[in-house]
């Protein structure tokens, strides 16, 4: 077939020596930063390599990313785990595999969210997403809330709660949940700004600390100053009074006891601020966080009757753990998972991360943002069983007064939760 017969259509022959008029080439569509970090639809491509067996009803692309996040396990030994740990080839594969689970603006069916959603691409689970009941005293709407009720060890409901950091009109809405789920403790992932705002100032500071400040300022003038006599801020957030009864710095964290009044009841609540996570890269250490799954593990477990129930029953008593950072799914996702794995080591032996970030994923989307913080939660885990091991072994050599088979299993771990001895000098191996 000769040049003039592909081109029957136009009016006259071109000159075979005469080269093709320039053309501009297509413009390239633009890609959303969602896109570029991998889409769910993206995930499609290279599903059948996870060896999950087809299911005759799916047949959207949704319903294939939930058998998936339903069905991905694997699950670890101690020797497998520090194993794994230091394969960051096969930790990347494995986590790009994991379906995000974003939900779209079209799936949230709540007018008007836009609003109080701190990043627009970021929105709650709507199946698990924690909403603002009405008070019999002020009737109206129920109100929306980015947050979402996250399961916790052996899905425990509502375990603990995911949400974004307070905005400055949404601080009143954060106290409400707050109060409405009988929360009694708040972990905090992020500083007030890194290289934006991150979150807002939601809380009193302590006066002492603002004494120490004004006296440092009055020194510096000549001036003798004076020591603040009370410890103790007060402060109205929306329509709660936030009251200051102690505040002390850990290695990495600082822990404030707080009291919240409403009218006239009063409930403690305790706030752990972890300052430690450098902004867009991950802790170089990962005792820090340990220590913080320690701390905020060990003070839940003391606001429990000593007639508990198992820790899979509904956590009803002290109210889900409220966790977040700034969107509300990375460094909160580390968190979460980071907890419940240490539980699972304790408990089982095993430990079972990709399962766990796929129940957080199906409870809010995109927990765990970077194959990095997977790694790194991998590296954390690996450091909790070595220490873990080390511990069980010294425990062996030294009889405790009851017989092994005497002691309560729950209190068998919190025994080697408090006896852990986290190693500072461990760096995370990237």
């Amino acid at each position: 077939m000769n040049m003039s017969a592909m081109h029957s259509g136009s009016p006259t022959a071109e000159d075979p020596t005469t080269p093709p008029p320039m053309t501009t080439p297509p413009r390239k569509a633009s890609v959303r930063l969602q896109e570029r970090r991998g889409s769910n639809l993206s995930l499609l491509l290279d599903v059948t390599s996870l060896g999950v067996e087809p299911v005759c009803s799916v047949s959207t692309p949704k319903e294939v990313w939930l058998q998936l996040l339903h069905t991905s396990s694997r699950p670890l030994t101690h020797t497998m785990l520090q194993q794994a740990a230091v394969d960051t080839n096969t930790l990347n594969v494995e986590y790009q595999k994991i379906p995000p689970n974003f939900v779209s603006t079209a799936e949230l069916d709540v007018p008007g969210h836009m609003i109080k959603d701190r990043y627009k691409a970021i929105l709650p689970n709507p199946e698990s997403r924690v909403i603002l009941r009405s008070s019999e005293e002020e009737a109206g709407p129920d109100r929306y809330i980015n947050a979402n009720y996250i399961r916790g060890y052996k899905g425990a409901p509502r375990a603990y709660i995911a949400t974004q950091g307070p905005m400055l009109h949404t601080v009143g809405d954060f106290w409400d949940m707050v109060w409405q789920e009988r929360s009694s403790i708040i972990v905090m992932v992020t500083r007030l700004k890194e290289n934006n705002e991150k979150c807002e100032l939601y809380w009193p500071q302590p006066r002492e600390r603002r004494g120490r400040r004004r006296l440092k300022e009055e020194r510096s003038r000549g001036g003798g100053g004076e020591e603040e006599e009370e410890k103790g801020e007060t402060g109205r957030f929306g329509r709660f009074l936030l009251r200051v009864k102690d505040s002390r710095e850990k290695d990495g964290f600082t822990v404030t006891d707080m009291e919240i009044q409403l009218c006239a009841e009063r409930r403690p609540v305790r706030h752990y601020w972890f300052t430690s996570w450098p902004d867009h890269h991950i802790p170089q250490c990962t005792a820090p966080l340990l220590r913080l799954v320690e701390e905020v593990e060990t003070y839940s477990k003391s606001l429990l009757p000593p007639s508990s129930q198992p820790i899979t029953a509904p956590v009803t008593d002290r109210g889900p753990i409220i966790v977040h950072c700034s969107a509300g799914i990375g460094r909160t996702g580390c968190f979460i998972v980071g907890s419940i794995g240490c539980q699972q080591l304790r408990e089982s032996g095993q430990v079972d991360i990709l399962e766990t970030v796929c129940q957080l994923r199906l409870d809010r989307g995109g927990m765990i943002q970077t194959t990095e913080q997977y790694q790194f939660l991998y590296s954390m885990l690996a450091q909790y069983s070595s220490q873990l091991q080390h511990n069980q072994e010294q425990n062996q050599n030294q009889p405790d007064t009851l017989p092994q088979n005497q002691q309560n299993p729950e209190d068998q771990a919190s025994k080697q939760l408090q006896n852990l001895h986290l190693d500072n000098t461990q760096n995370v191996k990237n």
